[in-house]
């Protein structure tokens, strides 16, 4: 029997709750439902729509379709939700279904709640607690577009079967949902220079982690600030759209030369030239933002 899994925002994600059951007429049981990804696993047992929400969320939390009004606005969910359907259509259309999206509340402690969830069984989680503090660094809440487009990465390799490349940790799913948060904005989202999602990559560095041996390890933050840019770069409207997997293909393409350092490199037969020629010319620029020597000032300027 395959195991459910699930993608975090963070890396210590897995260890905020005890476990506590629902009463088996509210439980909902979905342990066949997930492809077979490698990613961060949950332990085998039943997700539920009742009280308790499960062992990677505090045992008082619950889930909700609204924010408290301390957290957020019925604009601010309006958004959301809108944005759970508009990214899902970005890239798989009209004949998907959009994941099962929530909100988890836990009153006003909200670090108990800084984190978003991506399940294998087609539900994000949203942490009123991460919500509430994105919103506060952008009213716009484009970090919070930022973080959803990010957490549909992660569906979308439970989906395809990505990423198609593995290491010991999630860095590999942690960078590429952070390029395809950074693919959408540009492409689905309609920001057309980089300095318009200034916030979001600021973010992006801030929540990187230098965990580097453990599995849960998301990615350095200068990681993170270069995966967001070069899914940017990959999604200039000149181009053609993407697919998830022809995403994934591009994506590590460039990354990993950008990790090894390697800047002359052939242009693969399945990317056109165009895309290549585009991002060859910015391999320098990626690898100073990947190892910490561009400066913030710098990096906001990018084009």
């Amino acid at each position: 029997m395959k195991k459910r899994q699930i993608s975090t925002i963070f890396l210590g994600a897995v260890t905020l709750a005890t476990m506590f059951s629902c009463s088996k007429d509210q439980t909902v049981s979905k342990e066949d439902e997930q492809p077979t990804a490698e990613v961060i696993q949950q332990p085998s047992l039943n997700e539920s729509d009742c009280s308790y929400v499960d062992s990677y969320w505090p045992s008082t939390a619950t889930l909700s379709t609204t924010l408290t009004a301390a957290a957020g606005t019925s604009s601010d969910v309006t958004l959301m939700t809108n944005q759970n359907s508009a990214i899902k259509t970005f890239w798989r259309g009209t004949t998907v279904a959009a994941p099962t999206f929530r909100f988890v509340r836990n009153g006003t402690n909200w670090s108990s709640t800084y984190n978003a969830i991506s399940y294998s069984s087609g539900r994000i989680y949203y942490g009123e607690g991460i919500f509430r503090d994105a919103k506060s660094k952008d009213a716009s809440n484009l970090i919070n577009v930022m973080i959803l487009a990010h957490e549909y990465g992660h569906q979308l390799q439970y989906a395809f079967g990505l990423p198609s490349v593995t290491e010991s940790t999630a860095r590999p799913n942690e960078l590429e949902a952070d390029g395809m948060a950074g693919y959408y904005l540009r492409r689905g989202y309609g920001k057309s220079t980089f300095a318009s999602i200034a916030t979001a990559y600021d973010f992006a560095y801030a929540i990187g982690d230098y965990a580097t041996t453990n599995p849960g390890h998301h990615g350095t933050p200068a990681q993170r600030k270069s995966a967001v840019r070069l899914g940017f770069l990959l999604a200039d409207p000149a181009n053609a759209k993407l697919t998830a997997t022809q995403f994934d293909y591009n994506f590590f393409y460039y990354y990993n030369g950008v990790l090894a350092g390697t800047y002359r490199m052939n242009k693969p037969a399945n990317i056109d030239q165009r895309t290549h020629d585009l991002v060859m010319s910015h391999m320098d620029e990626l690898r100073r933002i990947m190892t910490g020597q561009m400066s913030d000032e710098e990096y906001k300027n990018l084009q």
